[in-house]
This record gives structure tokens, sequence and C-alpha cells, in this order.
């Protein structure tokens, strides 16, 4: 039975999934959530009530969160290309950079362009000030990181590239990478030209015009 992924092509967390499966060259089937497809809409809400996606299917297992679905992946589908190393050591700093990514760039970023779908009545000033200081220390923190690595853990592209890539690609569209933060740069332009994500961010590009904050002519 073929794998079925649960996801929006514009969804930065549905990107890390994605980027992760085209890595591999996993098949799977595309189940697009959109709201004039409610048949797709109601079988997402029966699998995962919570309804945060993306959500992977695998016959009768259902495994939602994108870094789960990742690691399920490697540990039912494996490719040539291991995105968790098998060294326990190696894979915990694999671990500790995706959750950086999620919690320091990703989650800052969301509070942004979530904040502006609000009535401006209800926006959350400090909020957002809070935001964007957290963005300006993860990249400066970041900056030191990448000075002598390729990639988030080092030489291999792993788990936490596969969240890297979206997550730097919106929030460089929301809080600009300041030209101050050249490893971080060019660190966002390697990951726009790994095939994997680079296929990911082509397939999304209809879906451009619904950046709240607008999307730039750029990427």
């Amino acid at each position: 039975m073929a794998l079925k992924l649960y996801a929006h092509p514009f969804s930065s967390y549905c990107q890390k999934a994605l980027t992760a499966l085209y890595e591999n060259g996993t098949p799977f089937e595309m189940r697009v959530l959109a709201h004039d497809d409610p048949k797709v809409m109601a079988e997402f809400a029966a699998l995962w009530p919570i309804r945060r996606f993306p959500v992977l299917v695998d016959g009768e297992r259902t495994v939602p969160e994108a870094s789960i679905i990742i690691e399920y992946l490697g540990l039912h589908y494996p490719g040539p290309v291991a995105l968790l190393p098998t060294d326990p050591r190696a894979a915990l700093d694999v671990r500790m950079m995706d959750r950086f990514f999620d919690n320091y760039i990703s989650t800052p970023q969301q509070k942004i362009v979530f904040d502006s779908l609000r009535p401006e009545a209800e926006r959350d000033t400090r909020g957002v000030a809070d935001a964007r200081a957290m963005l300006d220390t993860s990249y400066a923190w970041l900056e030191r990181r990448m000075a002598e690595r390729e990639w988030a853990a080092g030489d291999s592209f792993s788990l936490a590239d596969c969240g890297a890539a979206p997550f730097l690609f919106y929030a460089d569209w929301t809080h600009p990478i300041a030209p101050a933060f050249a490893q971080v740069r060019a660190y966002r332009q390697r990951l726009l030209a790994r095939p994997s994500f680079a296929r990911a961010v082509d397939e999304a590009r209809p879906y451009r015009p619904l950046f709240p904050l607008g999307a730039p002519d750029r990427d």
C-alpha cells in the first residue's frame, strides 16, 4: 500500500517532510489539503483531530509531526541518504539542530505571520517585537555555528537541514537575514540549491500570493 502524505505545498512543515521524501526518492501519494476539497479535509480530520499538518499514513499507521515522519521513513523506508546518523552521539546533534530550527526560527517566524492575519485591534505588538528579537539572536548564533560546516550538523545533509530549508526560506521573507550574517545567508542558498528542497519550492510557487506579508520577488 502506497504511503499517503496529507499536506499543503506552501506549508513550511510540509516542505520539511517533502524534502526528506524527495531526498530519497520515496514513492508516496500527495493528498493536498484544500478547503475546496471537503473529502480530503474530512479524511485528514478523522486521521488527526489536532489538524496540524503534515500527516503520513502507512497502511493502518498514522504518523503526525514532520520530524517524526522523517525518522519513521528512515526506519521503515530507508533510502540512499541517511537523514539521521546511526551513531547516537551524532544523531543527538542532528536532533538538537532540528529543535533549534523548529523552536527558534520557525516559531518566531510564524508568530509574526499569524499576528499579521489578526484584526489590528487584536495584534500583539510586544509579542511580534520579541519574535523579531529572537530571530536576530538565532541568526547570530547560527552564524557562528555555520562558520566551519556545510550542513547544520556537519558534512552530511540531515533531518536538521530538512527543517532548516523551509524555515530559513520563510524567515528571510518575514524578518530578513542581515548581510552581517554571511554564513547564514550562504547556508540558505545551499539549501535552496539542494534538488530535494528546490523541488518543494518550485511546487509551492503558485501559492506565493497567499503569503500574508507579501512574497518578495526572489528565491
